[in-house]
């Protein structure tokens, strides 16, 4: 350990490490978002995993703090409220954002190109590989005899 971090270990009063180990990450949903039904508020966290923020692109709509994520959670929860299932709350996000906010797009129409090419891909790599084996064993050829006294005289000195 550096003498840093044995001084800091030292000095460090121990309410400071309880502070470091009760650090949580900040979820974006805030409490005036949430549902009083905790039946509701489940479907709409569980709705909430499959949904991309249109922002941030690599978040789900419930740990993102875009405004526009904002307004899908609260678009989920009104849904909800107003009796839709959980299937009709995704087709309304979709018709109204398109399929590029679903975490996991239906393998239908032309999203099908894209689930089908990544083991399409992988087929063709190992077809390329498995040919150039074969031509690399295919490519063996027997020396002659004058070759083979050149390689020995060479191997002599």
């Amino acid at each position: 350990m550096s003498a840093f971090l044995k001084r800091w270990w030292a000095d460090c009063p121990p309410y400071a490490l309880v502070l470091f180990l009760a650090v949580t990450p900040a979820w974006a949903v805030q409490p005036d978002e949430m549902l009083t039904d905790p039946v509701l508020e489940s479907r709409a966290r569980e709705i909430s995993r499959d949904i991309r923020c249109p922002v941030c692109q690599g978040e789900t709509i419930d740990d993102s703090n875009a405004p526009i994520s904002r307004d899908l959670r609260l678009i989920i929860r009104e849904r909800l409220v107003a009796g839709d299932t959980d299937a009709e709350v995704v087709d309304y996000i979709v018709a109204r954002y398109g399929e590029g906010v679903l975490f996991n797009p239906s393998a239908e129409g032309a999203n099908l190109v894209l689930w089908l090419a990544g083991p399409a891909l992988l087929l063709a790599g190992i077809a390329v590989a498995l040919a150039a084996g074969r031509r690399r064993v295919a490519s063996e050829v027997e020396m002659s005899a004058e070759e083979e006294t050149r390689l020995k005289e060479i191997l002599k000195e």
